[in-house]
């Protein structure tokens, strides 16, 4: 069953298999986007030919270590004017990063979140209004649910006392010792996405009526958004296991990385109302009507968490496979095989985000009970990426 509730409104290695197989024909746009695009396997529109194809080839370079030390972190949220917020899973805390010093200042500690397992203080993201309303977003496993929050940031406040206390936005969301999702991020429509797992009950990716295994899009006041593909549900695409990362393209294109089970984890390009075919299919699956994804990789390759999409190339952290993957793409297809960069050179990689040109942050996650932790992590680093 959905549940939800109308908040006050916020003062505002090898190479992998590469696949650009089948799915439902269909744009792939948000709704009220933009001109239409292909998706894989669909009959291009016209004009789509002329829409270029990223570099085959990449690079990355390390620029520097931004800051160290950090503890189970997990969201990441760049601050206009500079600035990071990173959110830390175990703690429950959200923490400022002066990006050119390094300084650490803790906002506070966000009430009600229950850490376990996979659970605990996951995404976050900013308000559309920041810059006037101050508005932090945060998903987080509380003792019954996993929900989204907003708190007002109040950087006058001591340290430690910066946080407003949280307004529930949307909760009952299905939680579990694992697949707990947990990526927010606002579109660029406005709209609040929210990736989501199936907390283990494998059942509940392909029920249209519960809220686990699936991409939600809802107001910033967690309602379901207008023009959601299923009338008065938040339920924006079913059928994923354990989604994890979400960034669009330069013309309004949704992209999801997704844990898969033993076999295929997967790059996915969403289309309003597709299934994405879990615990039906995992990785490709020609002819069963399901959405295929872009790319997919062996779990022990990937295991992929956040994602960043620059200059036509969607970028795409690995846990289990500690290596930062490289996917160029040609509209909603992969344009050639995926590269991997840093393996293992920093552990396990949990978090990606543009900086600006052809800069990337990363975040690294060695201190979340499967890494092997070593003195200084976890880090923030900066990236320069072709």
């Amino acid at each position: 069953m959905i549940v939800r509730r109308r908040a006050v409104p916020a003062v505002l290695a090898a190479t992998v298999l590469l696949l650009a197989a089948g799915c439902s024909s269909g744009d792939g746009r948000l709704p009220g986007a933009g001109p239409a695009a292909t998706t894989p396997g669909a009959t291009a529109p016209s004009g789509a030919g002329t829409e270029p194809a990223a570099p085959a080839k990449g690079s990355v370079k390390v620029l520097r270590t931004v800051a160290e030390g950090l503890k189970s972190p997990w969201g990441l949220a760049p601050l206009p004017g500079g600035g990071l917020l990173v959110s830390s899973r175990d703690e429950g805390t959200i923490t400022r990063i002066d990006a050119r010093t390094g300084k650490e200042t803790e906002l506070g500690t966000v009430s009600g979140v229950s850490p376990a397992g996979e659970g605990g203080l996951l995404g976050i993201a900013l308000s559309p209004g920041y810059a006037s309303d101050h508005m932090i977003y945060a998903y987080f496993t509380s003792a019954s649910d996993n929900r989204i929050v907003r708190m007002l940031y109040d950087e006058r406040k001591p340290a430690g006392e910066q946080l407003g206390a949280p307004d529930t936005v949307f909760k009952g969301i299905p939680k579990g010792f694992i697949h707990n999702g947990g990526r927010i991020a606002f579109g660029p429509d406005g709209m609040l996405y929210a990736g989501t797992g199936e907390s283990g009950e494998r059942g509940l990716a392909q029920d249209r009526e519960s809220l686990g295994g699936k991409i939600l899009r809802l107001t910033p006041d967690g309602e379901p958004a207008p023009g959601n593909p299923f009338p008065g549900s938040p339920v924006y695409s079913y059928g994923h296991r354990n989604v994890q990362g979400l960034a669009w393209d330069g013309r309004q294109r949704l992209f999801a990385s997704e844990f898969g089970q033993d076999t295929w984890d997967e790059l996915n390009a969403i289309r309003p109302g597709d299934d994405y075919g879990w615990p039906k299919a995992e990785g490709t699956s020609p002819g069963s009507g399901f959405h295929d994804p872009v790319a997919q990789w062996h779990t022990d390759e990937a295991s992929p968490s956040g994602i960043a999409y620059v200059d036509g190339v969607v970028w795409m952290a690995g846990l289990k496979g500690r290596r930062l993957w490289r996917v160029p793409l040609h509209g909603t297809r992969a344009a050639a095989a995926p590269q991997s960069f840093l393996t293992g050179g920093y552990g396990r990689l949990r978090t990606v985000a543009p900086a600006g040109g052809d800069r990337l942050w990363l975040v690294t996650s060695n201190t979340d009970g499967r890494g092997t932790p070593k003195k200084g992590d976890d880090r923030v680093l900066e990236l320069e990426v072709r």
